[in-house]
């Protein structure tokens, strides 16, 4: 609980304004915005996921399972498909925008990662992004391409997806 220090209201924790008064909680003008640390994503990115089967929508060969949201993205139709957030006035866009998934509270770069298919086989890259792109908990280096299986775990900043690919 935080105690309004104009009304003396409790409010509930994460609370920025009184719900008495409206007046502002103490402490709210301290936030600041802070990098987070490979350390805060490995911690993430220990906690296991299950493998699922192939999700086979339409004709889509991979699919993105958002996994704090459980949401499934099928993607199709192209072979490369760039991951970032939406920022107002920049003049390129991604071509998956995680924006609704808690991307920004995430650490998610506005253009953070490609995943594109070749021939037979599929892969990711990070795009040189602030937060890192991690695989199954390791670190990718910026513009390497890393070969991507079914069930793979991708971070995006702390957003945890995991790969769904149909047979290719």
């Amino acid at each position: 609980m935080i105690i309004c220090t104009n009304c003396q209201h409790q409010n509930v924790s994460g609370a920025m304004f009184c719900a008495e008064c409206g007046a502002q909680l103490d402490g709210i003008e301290t936030l600041v915005t802070q990098a987070i640390t490979d350390e805060q994503i490995e911690e993430e990115l220990k906690k296991k996921a299950p493998r699922p089967e192939p999700v086979a929508a339409g004709d889509s060969w991979l699919s993105l399972h958002l996994m704090d949201s459980g949401k499934i993205l099928p993607l199709a139709s192209r072979n490369e498909f760039t991951l970032g957030r939406l920022s107002e006035g920049q003049p390129i866009m991604p071509d998956i925008d995680l924006t609704p998934y808690q991307a920004y509270a995430s650490g998610v770069s506005r253009l953070h990662a490609v995943v594109k298919r070749e021939g037979n086989r599929v892969v990711v890259m990070d795009l040189g992004s602030s937060n890192g792109t991690y695989l199954n908990g390791r670190r990718l280096n910026p513009h390497v391409e890393e070969p991507l299986n079914h069930g793979d775990i991708v971070a995006v900043g702390k957003l945890k997806i995991q790969i769904l690919l149909r047979n290719i």
